[in-house]
């Protein structure tokens, strides 16, 4: 009963004070500020003459609160965003809105907000964190008053914050173009639901909303860390369906079929007489199943506590696929969600982009999970020539792991993420939370 209290109270005061961020201006928010003081220190009307000046704030803002209404607005607009294909955590993104006013009046001194899906998490959500959590006693104080939690599934759920952008002057039944910049926090898809022109009033305190349709989502990347020149070890082996699989030329010229373009083939396999019969891009396929396969094992499976710890791994992960060339290769990855997953990148058959954008929503599993991922490292293994491991932990289960695929021969390049530093092991790079980039550069 006093969780689900205190998660109303949360609820109720993230929402009032989204709703003060938007319909108060800068000017309006100092006047407010200044009223909830004199009305502090005027509580007492023989000792201070503090409720004199509450109560000529309260009058203003009555007054802006009189004049301020949507409906009196009368603003027409369309908008129309050109966004990049994807983003990237911690890079500056920026786009460009097209607003067109279909009015017969100019529209002068409006501000364009941007309306993202709610952030507050539901009542399940709320609970669900508390019980994950590690017993003791700050746990069972954030169970019970659960502020920190609180913050931490906002942030989860909000992968950027855009600011409030000035809109130029537009003329009557013209168009301006607004560009808007800012910096998402968080893989994922920002999801855009629409955009708001507000307008102040007189007073300039409090603002008219002009609500404008246009639901829009951009893909935000992992953060990536710069990664030395990385020689995976590995030998060219024996692919079932490497024909199927490989577009590029191989060790051997013998000539297979012909088949249509798929995108990422090479122009200069294209048979172009076979294109001027058939009126359609046509490519020789060579016979090519001897080549160098890659795996790259994510590990998800982790506790509710290990969130930065998961969201460094992809990071991780992530920078191991734009390092590992894939032109000459194949890479794998491997990962365990609701169900097993494995995406296959290089030789025509996907682009690096593309697993990023698969790392991109990547979410932990559950811990009991990693005997699924194991199965399904061990199912695959026979087809790769080399690994890599992006571990949450350095335990028994994964070291297990580790010996088997060592065990087979198979060369296993492996990183551990952790919260804090670990003593050093061989063949193991323990990368802390912090401090992750430096322990990359020394690979």
């Amino acid at each position: 009963m006093i969780r689900l209290l205190f998660y109303r109270t949360y609820r109720r005061a993230f929402g009032l004070a989204y709703w003060l961020s938007r319909r108060f201006t800068a000017a309006g928010k100092l006047v407010l500020a200044c009223l909830i003081l004199a009305a502090v220190f005027g509580t007492d009307t023989t000792q201070s003459t503090a409720y004199q000046a509450a109560a000529f704030l309260t009058g203003v803002l009555v007054v802006a609160a009189i004049c301020v209404s949507d409906r009196r607005w009368r603003g027409k607009f369309t908008a129309t965003r050109r966004l990049p294909r994807l983003g990237t955590v911690g890079s500056p993104v920026t786009y460009h809105v097209t607003v067109n006013n279909l009015t017969a009046r100019p529209q002068r001194g409006a501000v364009m907000l941007e309306d993202l899906p709610d952030p507050r998490p539901a009542w399940d959500e709320f609970v669900a964190r508390a019980k994950h959590r590690a017993p003791g006693l700050e746990a069972w104080l954030d169970d019970v008053i659960g502020f920190s939690r609180w913050i931490q599934l906002v942030a989860r759920r909000r992968p950027a914050v855009i600011g409030e952008t000035l809109v130029p002057d537009v003329t009557a039944r013209a168009t301006v173009e607004v560009p808007v910049t800012f910096t998402p926090s968080r893989r994922g898809r920002v999801e855009f639901q629409g955009l708001t022109l507000a307008r102040p009033e007189v007073l300039g305190l409090l603002r008219s909303f002009c609500r404008v349709p246009a639901a829009q989502s951009l893909v935000i990347l992992p953060k990536r860390y710069r990664l030395p020149c990385l020689a995976l070890p590995g030998d060219r082996e024996y692919q079932p369906l490497g024909v199927a699989l490989a577009s590029a030329v191989g060790q051997s010229d013998e000539f297979v079929a012909l088949r249509d373009y798929r995108p990422g083939d090479s122009l200069r396999h294209i048979h172009w007489r076979s294109v001027a019969k058939c009126d359609r891009l046509v490519v020789r396929e060579n016979e090519d199943e001897f080549f160098v396969r890659h795996a790259l094992i994510l590990d998800t499976c982790a506790t509710v506590e290990d969130d930065a710890v998961f969201e460094e791994a992809v990071a991780v992960a992530s920078s191991f696929v734009c390092a590992i060339e894939t032109q000459e290769s194949l890479l794998d990855l491997l990962f365990v969600g609701p169900q097993a997953y494995t995406f296959t990148a290089g030789r025509g058959v996907g682009h690096v982009e593309q697993m990023l954008t698969v790392l991109a929503g990547v979410e932990p599993s559950a811990p009991q999970q990693f005997a699924t991922l194991e199965t399904l490292v061990l199912r695959h293994v026979a087809r790769v020539s080399g690994c890599v491991c992006v571990l949450l932990a350095w335990d028994e289960p994964r070291q297990r792991l580790v010996q088997q695929l060592r065990a087979r021969g198979l060369p296993v390049r492996v990183c551990v993420v952790t919260a804090g530093v670990r003593e050093p092991e061989p063949g193991v790079l323990f990368l802390p939370v912090g401090q992750v980039g430096e322990a990359l550069s020394r690979l």
